[in-house]
């Protein structure tokens, strides 16, 4: 069974999270971050899937269609989708310019509960704007799932404004325990970490 243990020691381990407290990453936005998640690194690793599916499946119990965000969450949500014998879809960004001009794709959604999975929540915008388009086509949007997110309370309000349920399958805190029990966080660069965060 996946526990947010056995999820933060696969991130650690397909080198999906990178800690450099004393030389912070730029995130785009310019905000210097001492802690990076990749975790369009874990599609590629299969022991790190065969840990992550799972998670998200037991997450999904309810749901009559699995989506995903485009692009990072459209592989989980195929997995998991799979993995209950259910349909799936995805949420693009905006609708197309073309064709049928649709902004959801694969199953219909109107009528259904819908979890919707990302693999990363950073400010939220992306997941909670695809929420918005799931609901527009009359979709019960249950809950949105995400292997990580950092966490912060801007975070908590903007899902807790939208009536948006968010389930963190890898807290930061389990990652940074995980961390320092691995030794790759020493004692000082942990409380650098904390005290970003």
């Amino acid at each position: 069974m996946s526990t947010p243990e056995t999820l933060a020691a696969a991130l650690l381990s397909a080198g999906a999270v990178h800690l450099r407290p004393d030389e912070p990453f730029t995130f785009a936005s310019g905000l210097r971050s001492p802690i990076y998640c990749d975790n369009r690194l874990l599609i590629g690793d299969v022991a790190a899937r065969r840990v992550v599916v799972p998670a998200f499946a037991a997450a999904c119990a309810s749901a009559d269609v699995i989506a995903g965000t485009a692009t990072a969450g459209i592989p989980w949500a195929a997995w998991v989708a799979e993995a209950l014998s259910l349909p799936m879809a995805y949420v693009r960004g905006a609708a197309k310019g073309h064709g049928r001009a649709r902004q959801i794709e694969g199953a219909g959604v109107q009528g259904r509960r819908v979890v919707l999975l990302e693999d990363t929540i950073s400010t939220g915008e992306s997941a909670l704007a695809a929420a918005t388009a799931l609901r527009a086509e009359g979709a019960e949007v249950l809950s949105c799932v995400c292997i990580f997110s950092w966490g912060w309370q801007s975070i908590r309000d903007a899902f807790a404004a939208a009536d948006l349920p968010l389930t963190v399958l890898t807290p930061l805190p389990t990652l940074l325990d995980s961390a320092t029990q691995q030794g790759l966080l020493a004692g000082p660069q942990r409380a650098l970490v904390d005290d970003w965060v």
